[in-house]
């Protein structure tokens, strides 16, 4: 039986919220999470894993951290990867990496700025930003908003990327690095080939289902992940677009694993709150293909033109997102507020399962200060 937008939509959150896990195999099963360092009332990396986690609460992935064989790094976006997928995107010496966001390439006086500060990190195994400032004084430089930044800061952050250094640890919210092993370059085709496909299997699998024009982004988004192999991702999107399951529906083609089959079966009665970037509402035009409304993340909207909020987080009833909620912490209270893009669900299980999701936020939350 040919499938329909329903079926595509209970399938989309049915394979989203599988049963939830220990945080170490939550984050194997996921590969990566995206992060972001806005607190409202917790951070995205945080409201993501709390729906995926047995158990979990605010913070706990900064805590563990070092214990979780994960790495913080650019996928397709900045976040947090585990080991094996960190591999497969790396090194990233293949090619001229960026050395800021601007897309200027390391000149030589920076590239001798590396080796120095490479060579003091070995030294001291793990630093903090402001020894390496202190012993160099590398001063001020202007960043991609036209900002001031330590020079300093924006070095380590360009040889993170690359691959050089690995962040150990965060000092109120100050990463802390650590030199990284070498890892061997790949040079022959097969094997740049495989870890491509890889990798674009992993994007399918956090978020898929997806449409033509989504897969082609997300593909294109792996240029930051791999931008040593940027000029072979056409191939390897073809490559893709050949071996995934798919199907057309209205004139929409929809991509996902192979190895997966859509289910039909009812939602669960679950209210859930959702982080702006979990993998559920992330593609925005997926988004409105199934929920038929228009959902925008304003945090960086000026406050008049806002509609939802600053951090409205949508609002998943049952196998519909019908709404948002504004959540924030003041004199130690959890205050909330609902948005709908139709009109509030009369049902009586839904208040009650709305009133048991903002309870279990709070219990996420913890000691609220």
């Amino acid at each position: 039986m040919p499938l329909s937008l329903d079926d595509l939509r209970r399938f989309t959150v049915a394979r989203n919220f599988p049963k939830p896990l220990s945080l170490r195999r939550a984050l194997a099963r996921m590969g990566f999470v995206q992060a972001d360092p806005i607190r409202a009332p917790a951070r995205a990396q945080d409201l993501i894993l709390r729906h995926r986690v047995k158990e979990y609460h605010a913070g706990d992935l900064e805590r563990r951290y070092a214990k979780l064989g994960i790495e913080e790094d650019f996928f397709v976006n900045y976040g947090f990867v585990t080991r094996p997928v960190y591999e497969l995107m790396h090194p990233r010496s293949e090619s001229s990496v960026l050395w800021d966001d601007a897309g200027h390439v390391w000149t030589k006086e920076q590239a001798q700025q590396v080796d120095s500060v490479l060579s003091f990190v070995r030294e001291r195994r793990a630093v903090h930003p402001r020894e390496v400032d202190e012993y160099f004084a590398h001063g001020k430089i202007t960043n991609y908003w036209g900002g001031s930044s330590n020079a300093t800061t924006h070095l380590l952050d360009a040889m993170h990327y690359r691959g050089l250094l690995r962040i150990v640890s965060r000092d109120k919210g100050v990463r802390t690095y650590a030199a990284r092993p070498h890892i061997e370059p790949i040079v022959d085709e097969d094997g740049r080939r495989a870890r491509l496909d890889a990798l674009i299997d992993l994007v399918v699998r956090i978020y898929a289902p997806l449409t033509t024009p989504g897969l082609n982004y997300y593909v294109k988004r792996l240029r930051y992940a791999a931008p040593q192999w940027r000029d072979l991702l056409p191939d390897a999107l073809q490559r893709a677009k050949d071996r995934l399951a798919q199907t057309s529906l209205n004139g929409v083609k929809w991509f996902w694993p192979a190895e997966e089959k859509p289910r039909r079966k009812s939602p669960d009665d679950r209210v859930r709150l959702l982080a702006p970037f979990d993998p559920l509402v992330h593609d925005r035009s997926r988004f409105e293909l199934l929920w038929n409304w228009t959902y925008r993340f304003e945090a960086y909207t000026p406050k008049p033109k806002r509609k939802l909020g600053y951090y409205a987080l949508p609002m998943l009833w049952r196998d519909s997102v019908i709404g948002w909620a504004n959540l924030s912490v003041k004199d130690g209270q959890l205050r909330s507020e609902f948005g709908y893009a139709v009109q509030q669900p009369r049902d009586r299980e839904f208040k009650r399962e709305l009133n048991a999701e903002v309870e279990l936020v709070r219990e996420f939350l913890g000691k609220i200060e």
